[in-house]
């Protein structure tokens, strides 16, 4: 019998697999730390015997060349990516044995990338699941603009003719285990729903119930903003990424991160963001380690900013600094730990802001105030409807930005609190007053605060 473990990294939004039979496993589209695939294939007592990427990836440093050189797995990548390294270049219809009756078989599905390759899972030569890494996702596709501009439209079209590709040579049955798609930003929306198979994609997913022109038009509309830092992830891969270090970052007092802020570098603070607006090093800036710190600190920081990381504990640094490691932040400047004013030279205090709901906004409006609001959410967000007279600075454009936000005290929010947080530390670094609204974005109708919807006049 065939096993298929499913590796998720929630961080990301993204998913890499182990599968294979008694013996042999394959490992598809895995991440830079490679660990958690060899204690995946020891926990099934099988050996890593293939290595296989869908595509080169835009949203991570790849673990498949370090995976394939500590394992000896055969590594496989389709043919039609460049890169710098040895490895077997897979074509449409190329079949390999991972397991005594368990095959894999390429299908060229071009859309997400021009080479993007999908992979069925083959048991006694019957289909049992396709590997479809940023090509069929479930209820949408992988994002056709993330490799050159011109070749958005022809990509968004591949992936129409792709998807219908497999669902066509497929059989309903066959589960769909696409590596995008659970929150990801390669995806083209983001999908509903934790498993799928070929036979619900052809009922539910646009690119097998819409023509390919309707398709392509929305398909091309609904396109979010890409993160800065994809345009590192691709070129990375493509030269083979170095082995990856997790040792610890050396241990930083309160003079060095006085003088890390004091150079220009960046000092994160991982906390959550009621500890961190209660009490944080001035300049500082705070970006969750529960929410997705790789995420939107890889897309902020100017790329090869030295950063140095403050948590409660060590832990805290240490699963940090595996996400950022996926995304290329290989190696932390520096770290801190234990409690806040430890972090501050002797006679220094910790700077703080308040927080508030979107109720206290209202509030703040109807004693006559004019507050300065401040929304970071994205521009596809926004368009939903927003609070009326709002300043729309998306966070991942804030740092270039600061200039824009009007004079006065800004209440900044964003759908959730997270994103708020950010810009709200953002804001402090440089001496704003701010206020940072932790709420949901629903909570200011409720609030009774006027919003702007789609299609109104305002």
């Amino acid at each position: 019998m065939f096993f298929v473990d499913t590796l998720e990294y929630e961080g990301l939004g993204n998913r890499s697999y182990l599968a294979g039979g008694p013996a042999g496993a394959v490992a598809v589209d895995p991440p830079r730390d490679i660990d958690r695939v060899i204690a995946a294939a020891a926990r099934r007592g099988v050996r890593v015997t293939h290595v296989a990427e869908t595509h080169l990836h835009n949203d991570y440093v790849s673990g498949g060349l370090e995976l394939a050189r500590v394992t000896g797995a055969h590594y496989l990548v389709p043919a039609g990516a460049a890169v710098s390294f040895a490895r077997v270049a897979v074509a449409d219809g190329d079949t390999v044995t991972v397991d005594d009756g368990v095959a894999l078989r390429a299908v060229a599905t071009p859309g997400h990338t021009p080479h993007h390759t999908s992979y069925v899972l083959e048991q006694e030569g019957q289909a049992v699941a396709v590997f479809t890494g940023g090509s069929l996702l479930i209820g949408t596709v992988g994002r056709p603009d993330l490799v050159e501009p011109r070749l958005t439209e022809p990509l968004a079209r591949a992936q129409h003719a792709s998807a219908h590709r497999l669902a066509g040579e497929l059989d309903e049955e066959v589960r769909v285990l696409p590596t995008h798609g659970f929150g990801s930003f390669c995806a083209g929306s983001q999908s509903e729903g934790d498993t799928s198979t070929i036979g619900a994609e052809r009922r539910t997913n646009a690119a097998l119930t819409q023509d390919v022109d309707t398709f392509v038009a929305a398909l091309l509309t609904g396109l979010d903003d890409v993160p800065a830092y994809y345009t590192h992830m691709s070129p990375a891969n493509a030269a083979g990424p170095a082995p990856l270090d997790l040792t610890p970052p050396r241990r930083a007092d309160a003079d060095e991160i006085a003088e890390r802020l004091a150079a220009g570098e960046w000092v994160v603070d991982l906390r959550n963001r009621v500890a961190f607006a209660e009490g944080h090093v001035a300049g500082s800036f705070n970006f969750e380690g529960d929410g997705k710190p790789a995420t939107y600190l890889a897309w902020l920081i100017p790329w090869g900013k030295p950063v140095t990381l403050l948590a409660d504990t060590p832990e805290q640094v240490a699963d940090a600094q595996r996400e950022l490691a996926r995304v290329g932040i290989d190696r932390p400047a520096a770290a801190a730990t234990g409690a806040p004013p430890s972090w501050v030279r002797d006679g220094d205090r910790l700077a703080s802001f308040p927080r508030a709901r979107f109720a206290d906004l209202a509030e703040e409006r109807a004693r006559g105030g004019a507050p300065v609001v401040l929304d970071v959410r994205r521009d596809a967000e926004r368009a939903g409807g927003h609070v009326e007279g709002s300043v729309h600075l998306p966070v991942h454009q804030l740092p270039d930005r600061l200039g824009e936000v009007p004079h006065g005290r800004v209440w900044v929010h964003c759908a959730g609190g997270m994103r708020a947080a950010i810009a709200a530390s953002l804001l402090d670094a440089v001496g704003r007053e701010v206020v940072a609204v932790d709420d949901g974005f629903d909570a200011a109708a409720e609030a009774g605060l006027p919003l702007v919807r789609p299609g109104s006049s305002a």
